[in-house]
């Protein structure tokens, strides 16, 4: 009998990427490929669901040529949140989807900031429901508003009725209460566009024959629903206990913390996600790795890294941004980035840089407890930074609390553990 296999799919905003793991949580099998840039005009930004699915196609047929017939169990998909798309009753796109950057839709937000709770997800112009009535007003045949998640697992198993809660939480949904929400009535939101909301790790179906046969894979195999991305790398660090926070140290940082309680607050940009039962509390900061970037290439970077004292502070007050406008921990969008004086030595420079970084991820988990999220125990570091030795031991003296380099930290990984879990239902 083969090893019982897997999968997890990851849409990203770059690429596509597929993972297989055995019972045991063990990679076995892992594919990736690139995505073209979605098209930009202004505050729009489109993509071709088309994109999307012929890039997971190939992910999954490259994997299926690699494991045992009959292996793979299960399969979950996550994507970009808010990346939203209309189509008719057969799941066919009738437009190219808005992306998560989208923030053509300013007036929609208005509408929703005047009927929503301060606490919903779906406030500001890049939310899924600001989107969604964008939309209805230009497809009157819409017949399903679906996120990129969602669209992929339905093309899986043949149907477009169900999302996942965590996806769902920017459409409007009440994750609290697990229920579509009354207010969205006054928005005139077409509520048989909405999809069932179920947890994450759900199984909606089997691979239909027709994907079975074009893939080389089992009928059996299952569609477990999947999330967001950014909560399926949080999944694949392990973190799982309240207080578990992880930090990805990517173009911008990002914190997210386990809680007992929901924390929303919407004039930080802080919400939360559902996991089980409990929460997953964050916010992100504009400061991070794109700020490094704007002042020195990569090879520079790695060069001046032995030049670093992160046992001895510089004494600058820097506040890194790449532009004006800051999102968490203070919103504010007229804040200036403070990178001055700048010293002669661009060593101290680079370190005070990632000092003022580190202040900013101390204090987002300190406004993330302020609002009732419990301060980390432990931080996991994912992203491009995690590497960084230095800045590491920075941010350990701001932060007081062990931090972890997690085994496994892909989006994708976390993904095929929801469908691990999904498979054991």
């Amino acid at each position: 009998m083969s090893m019982a296999l897997f999968v997890g799919i990851d849409l990203g905003t770059s690429g596509c990427r597929a993972v297989a793991i055995d019972e045991a949580g063990a990679v076995q099998a892992a594919h990736r490929i690139s995505l073209p840039a979605p098209t930009r005009d202004g505050a729009a930004v489109e993509q071709s669901p088309t994109v999307w699915w012929d890039a997971v196609m190939e992910v999954l047929q490259r994997l299926a040529a690699e494991v045992a017939p009959g292996s793979v169990r299960a399969i979950a998909v996550d994507g970009t949140s808010a990346s939203l798309l209309v189509t008719d009753a057969g799941g066919r796109p009738l437009a190219p989807a808005l992306m998560y950057n989208d923030s053509r839709c300013r007036e929609q937000a208005r509408r929703i900031a005047g009927a929503a709770p301060a606490a919903s997800g779906a406030h500001g112009a890049s939310s899924s429901l600001a989107k969604l009535l964008h939309l209805q007003a230009r497809h009157p045949l819409a017949r399903h508003a679906l996120h990129q998640a969602d669209w992929i697992a339905g093309r899986l198993y043949g149907d477009f009725s169900t999302g996942d809660e965590n996806n769902a939480l920017k459409l409007g949904f009440d994750t609290a209460t697990r229920r579509w929400p009354v207010w969205l009535d006054a928005l005139g939101v077409r509520r048989e566009l909405l999809p069932r909301a179920v947890p994450p790790g759900t199984p909606l179906g089997y691979l239909s024959g027709a994907m079975a046969a074009r893939l080389g894979l089992h009928r059996g195999v299952r569609i477990v629903a999947g999330t967001t991305d950014s909560v399926a790398a949080f999944v694949a660090t392990g973190a799982d206990q309240p207080g578990d926070a992880v930090t990805s140290l990517g173009s911008t940082l990002v914190l997210k913390v386990l809680s007992e309680v929901p924390v929303f607050a919407p004039q930080y940009g802080v919400y939360s996600h559902r996991l089980g039962d409990r929460w997953l509390a964050g916010g992100a900061s504009n400061s991070g790795g794109a700020v490094l970037l704007h002042f020195f290439p990569p090879e520079t970077l790695q060069a001046m890294a032995a030049r670093l004292r992160p046992e001895v502070a510089t004494g600058l007050d820097f506040y890194p941004l790449p532009a004006t406008g800051e999102r968490f921990p203070v919103s504010d969008p007229e804040l200036r980035p403070r990178l001055t004086p700048r010293p002669a030595d661009d060593a101290l420079f680079y370190q005070g840089m990632l000092e003022g970084m580190a202040r900013i991820e101390h204090d987002g988990y300190r406004r993330l407890a302020a609002l009732g999220a419990p301060y980390p125990g432990t931080v996991r570091s994912v992203g491009g930074g995690a590497a960084n030795v230095a800045w590491t031991r920075i941010r350990g003296r701001y932060l007081n609390v062990p931090i972890l380099t997690p085994s496994q930290h892909e989006a994708a990984y976390g993904a095929a553990l929801l469908a691990r879990q999904g498979a054991m239902q």
